[in-house]
């Protein structure tokens, strides 16, 4: 039941860092926002790892830096992804795959076993993952080929990174996520750097790679999918550059935060409950965006909140 409540409240936690990222994406290019929050989930991680207790070993800290690498991989999908298009399809089917993958993994590789209410949550978890990732006001237009292997990779990659973490040992603590977030950090930083002296050596300035100069895609820092879960004809905010900095460094925060909840889950129950429950994140984003932004939420977002809820608790009792 433990598992289970720390899962699902990660992945809201997850939600409302793809609601800040979004934010911040309006102003700054989606890879900024991406490099800004790993610093800051860095350095949030770091702080709390010598208050949580433990040291990773050898291998834990290998495991973390092979996650760093797959999440960034993960985002580099998901940004070609949402480039081609349709959002409606290619993000609830990142969403699902990222779910589906590690449960296989649980449930065949690692051998674990649910009661029957259990395997039914899961099943009523995966509708949950669609129809709240579902996308209102976007014209339906049929996925290319390539748009739907990319969407697929991404959430292949992202499902990768929860069965990579979930090889760390508990006493490691927050060791192998430090060890993540600073390869991912390391990697944006040095694509930026690039960008920037790419940028300064054909004569524009530096600031030209820094914020957008075409529509934002929404993609966040850890690689789940778009911020784009909203109903068409909202009002767009736009936030000034100095808040959008400071909306991409709590983005982090609060991805390093979930992070370190769903780890805390899968150490105390199984990576097919957990992976199901954390690709419920867009059902932050929603709430935030309804809350905040006084977006509509579709009906049949509705429906899959509420099924989520219902999932979650059938997990629970798992």
């Amino acid at each position: 039941m433990l598992s289970a409540a720390l899962a699902l409240f990660g992945a809201l936690v997850y939600g409302s860092a793809d609601f800040l990222g979004g934010l911040a994406a309006k102003r700054l290019r989606s890879l900024v926002v991406t490099a800004v929050a790993a610093l800051s989930g860095l350095i949030a991680l770091a702080v709390a790892q010598p208050l949580l207790g433990g040291a990773g070993s050898g291998a834990d800290i290998a495991w973390g830096v092979l996650g760093g690498v797959v999440s960034v991989v993960a985002i580099a999908l998901l940004y070609a992804c949402l480039a081609l298009g349709p959002m409606s399809i290619l993000s609830p089917l990142t969403a699902v795959v990222s779910a589906v993958a590690p449960m296989l993994w649980g449930l065949l590789v690692d051998g674990e076993a649910l009661a029957p209410i259990g395997y039914a949550g899961l099943a009523v978890a995966l509708v949950a993952v669609v129809l709240v990732g579902f996308i209102p006001g976007e014209r339906i237009v049929r996925p290319s080929a390539r748009g739907l292997a990319m969407a697929a990779g991404a959430g292949l990659a992202i499902g990768a990174f929860l069965i990579i973490i979930d090889q760390t040992s508990p006493a490691s603590g927050l060791a192998p996520l430090v060890a993540s977030r600073a390869t991912s950090g390391v990697i944006t930083f040095a694509v930026v750097g690039v960008l920037v002296l790419a940028a300064v050596r054909r004569g524009a300035a530096a600031r030209s790679v820094l914020h957008v100069s075409e529509p934002s895609l929404g993609a966040t820092p850890s690689g789940r999918a778009d911020l784009e879960h909203t109903a068409s004809g909202a009002v767009t905010v736009v936030p000034s550059a100095g808040r959008a900095w400071w909306l991409a460094a709590f983005c982090g925060v609060a991805d390093a935060a979930a992070n370190a909840l769903m780890l805390l889950a899968l150490r105390e129950g199984d990576l097919a409950v957990v992976s199901a429950l954390t690709a419920l994140y867009p059902a932050g984003t929603i709430l935030l965006a309804a809350l905040v932004l006084r977006e509509r939420v579709a009906a049949i977002q509705w429906l899959g909140l509420g099924l989520a809820l219902v999932a979650g608790g059938m997990l629970a009792l798992a």
